[in-house]
């Protein structure tokens, strides 16, 4: 089975200044740990809600540590400091609006300030990126609902093939 690296990137001014504990990068670990059959690689940064450094740090592990897959948490919201989206897209040559639709629709179920979050994904070269909400549990719920597609979208763009782990999670590949 394929190694597959993942990058998590968390970006939040108070937890990068040790005001706080990180609560979002473990828990996009531990759901991937349970979604994802192959050995994974984890490359985690926790930095600054800044532009330039959360592009940097997307740069960085797509093209030099050629992660697979990348999942930033926090900076998606309408505050002034929140510009995850900015800076994913900034690095992007795609942008896949659905993923933030269908993130959107799920989190609308349990909050209806769901409508202020701007979680985005995208692709540069064989990475996807793919951006968060920062509380652990609103991770689980927009994880759950755009996983199934991940791995099929990693196969498209030439990165790892991505197995799940059924007891957990349905994956869809169309039939060939």
């Amino acid at each position: 089975m394929e190694l597959v690296k993942v990058g998590i990137v968390v970006t939040s001014d108070r937890a990068s200044l040790g005001v706080y504990e990180d609560l979002g990068g473990p828990a996009v670990k531990e759901v991937l740990t349970r979604y994802v059959r192959n050995p994974l690689e984890f490359e985690y940064a926790l930095i600054a809600d800044e532009q330039e450094i959360i592009m940097q740090t997307l740069i960085d592990l797509s093209d030099a540590k050629r992660c697979d897959l990348i999942i930033t948490t926090g900076g998606t919201g309408p505050a002034p400091r929140d510009v995850t989206p900015e800076a994913t897209q900034a690095v992007c040559s795609k942008m896949l609006p659905g993923f933030g639709e269908v993130m959107r629709m799920a989190s609308l179920k349990y909050v209806p300030t769901a409508i202020l979050s701007r979680q985005s994904a995208g692709i540069r070269g064989s990475s996807l990126i793919v951006n968060l909400p920062g509380k652990p549990k609103s991770i689980q719920e927009c994880l759950e609902v755009v996983f199934p597609a991940i791995p099929y979208c990693v196969d498209l763009i030439g990165g790892a093939y991505i197995e799940g782990n059924a007891e957990h999670i349905q994956v869809f590949r169309p039939k060939a």
